[in-house]
């Protein structure tokens, strides 16, 4: 972007710092009346015949739109984890199911993995019980990414948000 004394056009269509239109005007003019609200002349679409500019605090500016960016950067997916075992009792469940809805309501996914101890890996249907619990809980705001699968003493499903 262009500022103040680098607008090089003989005139601009100016925007005064309020966002009302002021017309086409020299560029000696419209710098002029920057500088009189103390205030930068920008050049926001240099491609315009001719260019249009406005009156603003270009410093603010930089610094909105540079928050603005690094605000669309910092909230992407995550992959949250939530581990529970074939046994665990159905309140300590139930506070699960909730942080999982946390996470999706969220926009983040959601992996339940069961895990099995000693002699717990006889018994998997105990794990496959917990997940479809989850699933029964969770069916209205996600949806099931990865069907449950078993990785050596544990079962992983995964939930991605509808």
């Amino acid at each position: 972007m262009r500022v103040n004394e680098k607008i090089h056009t003989p005139s601009v269509r100016l925007i005064n710092e309020n966002g009302d239109q002021v017309g086409i005007i020299p560029t000696e003019k419209a710098l002029e009346m920057a500088q009189t609200v103390e205030l930068d002349l920008v050049e926001v679409a240099p491609e315009a015949n001719p260019p249009v500019c406005r009156i603003m605090d270009y410093g603010k500016y930089k610094y909105r739109q540079k928050k603005r960016s690094q605000q669309r950067a910092t909230h992407r997916q995550q992959l949250k984890m939530l581990r529970v075992r074939p046994k665990t009792e159905e309140h300590d469940l139930l506070v699960k199911v909730r942080k999982a809805r946390e996470f999706i309501e969220k926009g983040h996914r959601v992996t339940i993995t069961v895990q099995f101890k000693g002699r717990e890996m006889q018994h998997r249907e105990y794990g496959t019980r917990q997940l479809t619990r989850f699933m029964t809980e969770l069916e209205d705001i996600a949806k099931v990414e990865s069907e449950p699968k078993m990785e050596g003493r544990r079962i992983e499903m995964t939930f991605a948000p509808k």
